[in-house]
Parts: C-alpha cells; sequence; structure tokens
C-alpha cells in the first residue's frame, strides 16, 4: 500500500470562445508537464445524469499533493486566466484510492 495516493482533476468545459480557448491550450502544457500530469481520459462524453458539458477531461498525477500543487502554480494560474472568458468549467480535486 502506498502513503501517497495518486491524485486527479476531473474537469468539465463548455467552451463558448474557441479562439480564446486556444490561448488557454498555448499555456497549460507547461504546467501539466511541471507536474507530471497523464491525461487519462479527454474529449466528448455521453451524459447519462446531470449537466451536459461539451468536453469530459480526466487528468491523473502522481500524488494529491502534485494535483493540488498544478492547479495552484504560476504556470497554471496564467492559463486560467486565459480560460476564465473563453469557457464554462467546473474542476474537481479527487483523491484515488490506496494501491493494493
Amino acid at each position: 500500500m502506498t502513503d501517497h495516493p495518486k491524485g486527479y482533476w476531473v474537469a468539465n468545459v463548455t467552451v463558448s470562445d474557441p479562439e480564446a480557448y486556444s490561448d488557454y491550450q498555448a499555456l497549460a502544457p507547461e504546467a501539466f508537464q511541471k507536474y507530471g500530469a497523464r491525461f487519462l481520459a479527454r474529449g466528448e462524453a455521453e451524459t447519462l445524469e446531470g449537466q451536459r458539458w461539451q468536453r469530459r477531461v480526466i487528468i491523473e498525477f502522481d500524488t494529491i499533493e502534485q494535483a493540488r500543487a498544478c492547479y495552484n502554480s504560476k504556470e497554471y494560474r496564467l492559463a486560467r486566466e486565459k480560460r476564465a472568458s473563453a469557457c464554462q468549467a467546473d474542476i474537481a480535486l479527487i483523491q484515488g484510492l490506496p494501491n493494493f
């Protein structure tokens, strides 16, 4: 069993301004690379219940601390500023289950 379960971002996004969103997409990879992010799923998803979103994203980090640090990093903060007017987003930070 590991002392540091993985951390995940689960993001739901609907883009309203694709051109402005491309500015976010140009900046965000720097933070993701720095904190070891791995994209597990990204794209359109079938909504079975709840609010419909245009895109869903699941990103894995080695620890929840890394996931949190990435979100709060200077690099990602700059990307978020570009994203703010370009889309509606809902992002959750989730601690993974311990490995057995």
